[in-house]
């Protein structure tokens, strides 16, 4: 068994040795960060080759969250990190419910920051997991995996097949290594790593663009975003509060401490706020004219002049 899987590995993108910086352990250390940045340049170009593929990606994850549904990252070691990370990002930037993007390191929150080696070989523990967090047909499921191979993610991609869910697939390795069932595989292969297996350098990247996207296209595509600026943020820090004044300001065009006064007797929401003062309607209207619009800026504001 060992010996079979040493010889899959060996055969994966993402061990393989690169030519390019066979010598960088003899070079200063301008040299060796040039060399890093040299490869880093070539992640954003591979990544660009899938948009067809994370566009898909994202109609899927739109129609799930339409529908109640959830997109769940599963990933194990660096790609596990980005999940999560992905994930935990979203309810301050788009005030988005903690629990419709959520991310499932193997190993637990604990594997954060520590390693906890070998949970990635532990296949049963991906669909427990998921089963932990009650999964419905409803739901999308992501895999991360940068070699494509992972035990853990693989069976957790498995169960959401089973349970009726979406599944996406994102990976380093060609696509036409993807044996096994998903609806979309998103796969940036950027190449051998600057240190030979260091998936936390290009893959991660490449990666962490692809979560970027999907995400926030979803957002947009859900109306958390008013032109390109952030309207459903939520005001809980210092930094969140006065930028969602400069929003409304940006917006609307009224000065510091009419965006201030308007955001308190809205309670802090600036699609809200954007409404009230361009609609010109008090806070309880302009909630209803964005729960008719489903929550889109424009169609809250086009209401006022039909």
């Amino acid at each position: 068994m060992s010996r079979d899987v040493f010889d899959e590995i060996t055969k994966l993108v993402t061990e393989q040795r690169n030519p390019a910086t066979e010598q960088i352990d003899t070079r200063s250390s301008r040299e060796i960060v040039g060399l890093i940045n040299a490869e880093d340049h070539k992640v954003a170009p591979v990544v660009k080759g899938e948009l067809d593929h994370v566009a898909r990606a994202v109609d899927i994850v739109v129609q799930a969250f339409r529908s109640g549904g959830r997109l769940i990252y599963v990933g194990a070691g660096t790609s596990g990190r980005l999940g999560v990370l992905d994930a935990s990002e979203c309810p301050p930037t788009f005030g988005t419910d903690p629990e419709m993007v959520q991310g499932i390191i193997a190993g637990g929150y604990g594997a954060l920051v520590t390693a906890v080696e070998g949970s990635e070989d532990l296949a049963e523990n991906g669909a427990r997991d998921l089963k932990e967090r009650n999964l419905t047909a409803r739901d999308v499921v992501c895999g991360l995996a940068a070699s494509r191979r992972t035990p853990y993610v693989l069976a957790a991609v498995e169960y959401a097949r089973q349970t009726g869910c979406k599944t996406l697939y994102i990976t380093c390795t060609p696509r036409e290594e993807i044996n096994f069932p998903v609806d979309v595989a998103i796969c940036p292969v950027v190449g051998p790593e600057v240190v030979m297996g260091s998936t936390r350098m290009k893959s991660g990247t490449a990666q962490k663009l692809v979560c970027n996207m999907i995400t926030t296209a979803a957002m947009i595509r859900l109306g958390k975003v008013y032109g390109n600026m952030m309207v459903d943020l939520q005001m809980n820090s210092k930094k969140l509060q006065e930028r969602s004044k400069r929003v409304v300001m940006m917006v609307t065009g009224v000065d510091y401490e009419e965006a201030a006064r308007i955001l308190q007797r809205c309670g802090g929401h600036v699609k809200t706020a954007i409404v009230m003062i361009l609609a010109g309607v008090e806070a309880d209207e302009a909630r209803e004219r964005l729960r008719r619009s489903d929550g889109f800026v424009r169609g809250a504001i086009e209401g006022a002049q039909t």
